[in-house]
C-alpha cells in the first residue's frame, strides 16, 4: 500500500464528521432561541460522534506513515530526526490556521460583540491562551458547568489531537514490539469506564483503534478481510446511513449514563474507518454527491475552525438588523442556515487556499531542506576523512 496516497473515501469520513460537527453546533451558537425542529431531531440522534471519527481517522492516517518511518530507522539519532520531521510538519500544518481563527475570534468578541454573542473578553483571553499553549481540553472539562469556557471550545478536540502527535512517537519508542498490546490495553480498559468530563476531553480509543487499524493495513489478513460485499448496489450506502444512524441514537442523553457508550462510538467509527480505508467507493458511488462532500472533507480542519466564529457572526449580523429596524433574517431559520453555510464555505476554501496549503508546502520544504543539509554535512565529513 502507498502510504502516501490520498484516500478519497476517508476524506468522504471527514466531510461526514465535520458536517455532524456543525449540526449539533445549530443550537446554541448559531440559534440562540430554542428551533422546534432542531430538539426534536437531536432528542433522536446527536452528530457529535463526529469529533470520535476524526479521531479514528487521525490515529488512522497519522500511523500508517510514521510507524513503518520510525521503525525502519537504523540508529536513536535517524529515529530522532524522523521524529522531528513529522512534529514540524505537524505544526505547519495545523497552528497556523489555529492560531489565526483563535485571533480573529478575540478580535470579533472585542470588535463584534454587541449582541453578545462572542461572550465575555475575559473568558476568551483564558481560552485564547488554552488553545495556544495546547490545554484546551483540560479547561473545557474544568469548565464543564462551572464557568464559560469562551467562544473557541472546539479548541479542545484540537489540544488533545496535539497532545498525541506530541507523544504518539515516544510511545512506539517506549512499547517497541510491544505497541500492539499497548493500544489493545488502552482501548480495552476506556470501553467499560464511565466517562467523566475529565475522561471524556481525554479519550483515546479511538485514535488508537485508528493506529491498531493502520498497523493491521500492512498485514496480508488485511486484504483478505476486505468487505467486498460491498460492492452490492447500495449495500455500502445502506451501512454507511445504518451506522450513523446507531451512532447518532447512542450519542443522545438516554445512554449518558452507560459505561459502554463512548467506547462502543469508537468502535463503529473505526469500523467505518475500516471500511473506507480500502479506498473502494463502498460507502457511496462516484458523482456529485460524493465530488461535494470529499471537498467538505479536503476543507474540514479549516471548516472545523470557522464554523463557530462563523455562526456568531451571522447571530450578530442579525442582531444589528432588528436593531436598525431593517429586515431581520434571523426570523427564518432556513435563511439563517444558508447565510451560515455560505460565510463557512467562503472562509474555508479563503483559508485553505492561503493559510493551510501555502503553509503545509512551507512545512514540507523546510523539513526537506534540513534532510539536505544534513545528507550534505555527512557527505563533506566522510570526505574530510
Amino acid at each position: 500500500m502507498n502510504n502516501d496516497r490520498r484516500i478519497m473515501d476517508i476524506e468522504l469520513l471527514r466531510g461526514i464528521a465535520v458536517l455532524g460537527v456543525l449540526f449539533h453546533h445549530l443550537q446554541d451558537s448559531l440559534f440562540a432561541a430554542p428551533v422546534p425542529l432542531l430538539q426534536a431531531i437531536t432528542a433522536w440522534g446527536q452528530p457529535w460522534w463526529g469529533v470520535d471519527l476524526f479521531f479514528a481517522i487521525s490515529g488512522f492516517v497519522i500511523a500508517r506513515s510514521l510507524i513503518p518511518a520510525l521503525q525502519g530507522c537504523s540508529t536513536r539519532q535517524e529515529y530522532w530526526q524522523q521524529t522531528r520531521n513529522f512534529w514540524l510538519r505537524r505544526a505547519f500544518r495545523l497552528l497556523p490556521s489555529a492560531w489565526l481563527w483563535l485571533a480573529l475570534m478575540l478580535l470579533g468578541c472585542i470588535f463584534l460583540n454587541r449582541s453578545g454573542a462572542f461572550g465575555t473578553l475575559h473568558a476568551n483571553l483564558q481560552a485564547t491562551l488554552a488553545g495556544v499553549a495546547q490545554y484546551a481540553n483540560f479547561r473545557f472539562a474544568d469548565s464543564f458547568y462551572n464557568y464559560e469556557y469562551g467562544t473557541s471550545f472546539v479548541y479542545w478536540s484540537l489540544s488533545l489531537e496535539e497532545q498525541f502527535y506530541l507523544l504518539f512517537p515516544l510511545l512506539i519508542l517506549i512499547c517497541r514490539k510491544h505497541l500492539v498490546w499497548a493500544l489493545l490495553a488502552l482501548v480495552a480498559v476506556q470501553l467499560f469506564t464511565l466517562r467523566t468530563p475529565i475522561l471524556m476531553v481525554v479519550r483515546t480509543d479511538a485514535l488508537a483503534l485508528g493506529i491498531l487499524l493502520a498497523m493491521w493495513s500492512a498485514q496480508p489478513s488485511y486484504l483478505r478481510w476486505e468487505p467486498t460485499f460491498l460492492r452490492r448496489p447500495w449495500a455500502g450506502v445502506t451501512a454507511l446511513v445504518a451506522l450513523s444512524l446507531v451512532l447518532s441514537f447512542m450519542a443522545t442523553d438516554r445512554f449518558t449514563f452507560t459505561h459502554y457508550r463512548i467506547g462502543t462510538i469508537a468502535l463503529l467509527c473505526a469500523v467505518l474507518v475500516w471500511i473506507a480505508s480500502y479506498n473502494r467507493d463502498y460507502l457511496l458511488p462516484r458523482g456529485v454527491l460524493k465530488n461535494l462532500m470529499t471537498w467538505v472533507g479536503s476543507r474540514s480542519y479549516g471548516i472545523y475552525l470557522i464554523h463557530i466564529p462563523a455562526y456568531l457572526l451571522v447571530r450578530e449580523f442579525t442582531f444589528r438588523l432588528q436593531g436598525a429596524g431593517l429586515p431581520n433574517p434571523g426570523g427564518h431559520p432556513i435563511l439563517t442556515l444558508m447565510i451560515a453555510g455560505g460565510l463557512i464555505a467562503l472562509l474555508s476554501e479563503l483559508n485553505y487556499r492561503f493559510i493551510e496549503m501555502p503553509m503545509r508546502n512551507r512545512g514540507a520544504s523546510l523539513v526537506k531542506r534540513l534532510g539536505t543539509s544534513r545528507t550534505a554535512a555527512q557527505t563533506s565529513g566522510a570526505t574530510s576523512c
